[in-house]
């Protein structure tokens, strides 16, 4: 694990409220590798979440950098910008964020149709994305016929069906029961081997974090501490 795939070179991120101004993230340096499992942890409101909006182009800086790929992400334009992140970025949230109408088999296959990729290949590579989370047999359902744990798995075929390089998942366990969590859990460790995509995951679960390649800890907007994980 020598490549960078992700790159945040001192970062800040201010907002203004009541017309004062609130730092919440105060140069934050992190590099991604290559197939690396990266669990980010913190107590709620040191700048996790703000920090992984920023590292997959949803939300702007208001200082320093963002590399992707060896692009400059944090500096192009917003089409430019989605355009790369939709060919290398996949997204888990602890919501799933499925779309109720579709069925799971279409909910994966979203991401394929944006970049242009025919129906009938979407269709076949989002059943064996189904099939690589254990949903073959689910993939005519919609996200109100399935449940918790089968919901967030769909929503992981979805983030890596394109194949990206890699996933940013913030709580993805946070929503479920003991046994679903951990199900989705090893489910992950699963796939990063697998398909060798780097993911970096905001969570506060201590067994998801123990399991990392590396874990980093923030507080207050600062990166304060480095551990080597497994």
């Amino acid at each position: 694990m020598s490549e960078f795939v992700l790159k945040a070179n001192q970062v800040h991120q201010t907002f203004m409220e009541l017309a004062s101004p609130v730092d919440v993230l105060r140069g934050i340096d992190v590099q991604v590798c290559s197939g690396e499992f990266l669990a980010i942890v913190g107590s709620s409101g040191s700048g996790k979440s703000t920090l992984l909006h920023i590292l997959g182009g949803l939300a702007q800086p208001t200082q320093g950098e963002i590399v992707l790929m060896g692009q400059p992400f944090s500096r192009l334009n917003e089409r430019d910008r989605g355009r790369l992140r939709n060919l290398h970025l996949g997204f888990v949230y602890q919501f799933h964020h499925l779309l109720p109408e579709f069925t799971a088999l279409e909910n994966v296959a979203m991401p394929l149709l944006i970049r242009g990729v025919k129906p009938h290949t979407a269709s076949h590579q989002a059943h064996e994305m189904l099939e690589s989370v254990g949903l073959a047999e689910r993939v005519r359902h919609k996200p109100p016929e399935l449940s918790g744990g089968e919901r967030q798995r769909v929503a992981l075929a979805r983030a890596l069906v394109s194949k990206p390089a890699i996933v940013l998942a913030d709580e993805p366990t946070g929503n479920l029961d003991q046994q679903n969590a951990e199900r989705v859990r090893n489910l992950m460790f699963e796939l990063n081997q697998k398909f060798q995509t780097s993911f970096v995951v905001v969570t506060h679960e201590a067994a998801l974090a123990a399991r990392a390649h590396r874990v980093l800890t923030m507080s207050d907007g600062i990166l304060v501490h480095s551990n080597p994980g497994m």
